[in-house]
């Protein structure tokens, strides 16, 4: 005999967006809005505590690249409000809303612009900046591969979701913080300061693929959660061609940060590569010299930098070069740094 079926009255989700973004949590399509158009509403209040936000996180996340420092540079992500209007792109491509998607455009390119400034203004104030160039703050943001870009979807993803569940909003200053928004734009101030573009362009870059991850995952989202269904109705054919103009957008959007970030990738799978192989090339070139020992290979942008600490007189470097110039394709500048030590026996 089966056991009669009790009602709980409970509804399993349909749909995987309903598993996402469940209907008793889910935040209207005005909520929503409100909190994303800076021109709806209280503007005044709205535009005024984005600007100054925006310019504080900018001094900060500069202050925070030229002091190498990580913890002045997440302050920088918590307070940054720069995701505002990029998420504020995605609601008005969902709703059709061309007026509200170029306004915050606009927000946007006036946040890159304040921030890149005040990195070129600090390099100007701070002499010392000069070798901001090669601290971690800079060159962890330099040079975007795949994984980045990966991460930043994911990252959209759960900030989209985020901002349309009620019972999520705690999670927000975490999505901040892995977006990253406003550091890169500092770091590209700072290197065009000290005479570093293509640096600066690595950085530009790695923002670009930040933005168009919150775009496309905000317009996912949203579409799925049905905020623009009633828009598209309205609109018929001319809504069906605007979506197929904007997911073509997307795509070329998508398609013009990934190339470049994939050739980062596999330019650093193949440095790493040929670091390996120039590493067992000074280890033979060594091999000969009594308690000579290769500490570390390195790259120097395009020299290769080996440390050898030995007693004694090194072996002429050519065989060395010709080996390492067998091995990469560019050629590099062979640096030999060379410590001069005694071996001390107990």
């Amino acid at each position: 005999m089966k056991a009669p079926v009790v009602d709980t009255g409970e509804r399993r989700p349909r749909r995987l967006v309903d598993a996402l973004v469940p209907h008793s949590q889910r935040r209207d399509p005005a909520t929503v809005a409100d909190r994303l158009d800076l021109d709806g509403g209280d503007t005044r209040a709205k535009r005024s505590a984005f600007w100054v936000m925006l310019v504080l996180a900018g001094v900060i996340a500069v202050c925070g690249v030229v002091t190498d420092s990580t913890a002045t540079v997440i302050g920088a992500m918590i307070i940054a409000p720069l995701s505002t209007p990029i998420l504020g792109i995605g609601l008005g491509i969902v709703v059709g809303d061309r007026s509200a998607i170029l306004r915050s455009v606009g927000y946007v390119l006036g946040g890159i612009v304040v921030v890149v400034a005040l990195g070129l203004l600090v390099t100007l104030v701070l002499p010392a900046t000069t070798g901001v160039a090669g601290n971690s703050q800079v060159t962890g943001r330099t040079a975007p591969g795949v994984g980045d870009l990966v991460a930043a979807f994911a990252t959209g993803f759960a900030g989209a979701i985020a901002l349309t569940r009620r019972d999520l909003g705690d999670i927000l200053p975490g999505i901040a913080i892995a977006i990253s928004l406003v550091p890169p734009l500092g770091v590209v101030g700072v290197c065009l300061g000290v005479g570093q573009p293509a640096l600066a362009a690595g950085a530009l870059l790695l923002f670009g693929s930040n933005a168009v991850a919150l775009v496309v995952a905000a317009t996912v989202v949203f579409s799925a959660v049905g905020y623009g269904a009633r828009a598209r109705a309205v609109r018929g054919t001319a809504g069906a061609r605007r979506r197929r103009s904007t997911t073509l957008v997307a795509l070329v959007a998508v398609l013009v940060v990934a190339v470049p970030m994939v050739a980062n990738s596999v330019q650093a799978l193949l440095a790493d590569l040929w670091l390996r192989q120039a590493g067992a090339a000074a280890q033979e070139w060594v091999e000969g010299v009594d308690d000579a020992v290769v500490e570390d290979v390195s790259w120097l942008g395009q020299d290769l930098v080996v440390e050898v600490r030995s007693p004694g007189e090194l072996p002429d470097i050519a065989p060395l070069v010709d080996q390492v110039d067998s091995l990469v394709p560019w050629e590099p500048r062979v640096i030999v740094v060379h410590t001069v030590g005694e071996r001390v026996e107990p």
